[in-house]
């Protein structure tokens, strides 16, 4: 099964090229540039390289959140777009999920973290068998760093994702037996975007374009402030 799955809900964009379990090619950039500017040329350029054209493909996946509110509206619509034009189906699956199928062939605990903004992180942890789907331990979710690291004690723990370095920085001292994962893994990529879809697809979860829909844990920051403002500055 050929699929073209795209990661762009943090700072650093992706896409993937698999057969099966097979990577045919990947693209990966981390250099700031807007994902407006660079996730569709990189999927048609990595296209051009291997001599296919959307429509030869058999399916479209993206990590549908959480993660940046932009990044993730731009993934979403690119892979509607394309599924749209080719009639092609298609799936979202969660960004932290997907970080966890990065380090497939790993064993232990790993926690998905990604910088939420005040103080929090958008958090999922999974169990690592070394083959196989990571098994999920808890849902997809938005809390403090400092609640994170009361519910990871003492264990010993891999950290992932782009807010990897901050948890691990403020944790440490509560949670000595963090570790970090390889560097070469820390940041979003497109293959576990790949592999989770893949099982989706096997799973039957595949939708149309019209039926994709981004996954948001809170609020737009421009939305929380609006809501303030209506119920006279304060938080209900």
């Amino acid at each position: 099964m050929k699929l073209l799955s795209f990661e762009s809900s943090a700072v650093s964009a992706a896409v993937c090229l698999t057969d099966g379990e097979k990577v045919v090619a990947s693209a990966f950039q981390n250099c700031g540039l807007t994902h407006s500017r660079t996730l569709l040329p990189m999927a048609e350029q990595l296209l051009s390289n291997v001599g296919l054209t959307p429509k030869e493909l058999d399916g479209f996946a993206v990590a549908s959140g959480p993660g940046s509110f932009t990044g993730i509206r731009i993934g979403v619509a690119t892979v509607k777009g394309l599924a749209m034009g080719t009639g092609l189906p298609c799936v979202g699956v969660s960004t932290l999920e997907a970080m966890a199928w990065n380090l497939t062939g790993m064993t232990g605990t790993v926690s998905c973290v990604m910088d939420a903004r005040a103080g929090q992180v958008y958090n999922a942890r999974f169990r690592l068998n070394g083959v196989g789907a990571p098994e999920r331990l808890t849902p997809d979710r938005a809390l403090t760093i400092q609640a994170l690291g009361e519910e990871i004690g003492q264990d010993g723990e891999i950290l992932v994702g782009d807010g990897a370095y901050l948890c691990y920085t403020k944790l440490t001292e509560i949670c000595p037996h963090l570790v970090l994962a390889p560097t070469h893994l820390i940041y979003p990529g497109a293959y576990g975007v790949a592999m989770a879809a893949l099982q989706a697809f096997r799973d039957g979860k595949a939708v149309d374009a019209q039926r994709l829909d981004a996954v948001y844990l809170r609020k737009p920051q421009a939305e929380q402030m609006r809501d303030r403002k209506l119920n006279g500055g304060t938080n209900k």
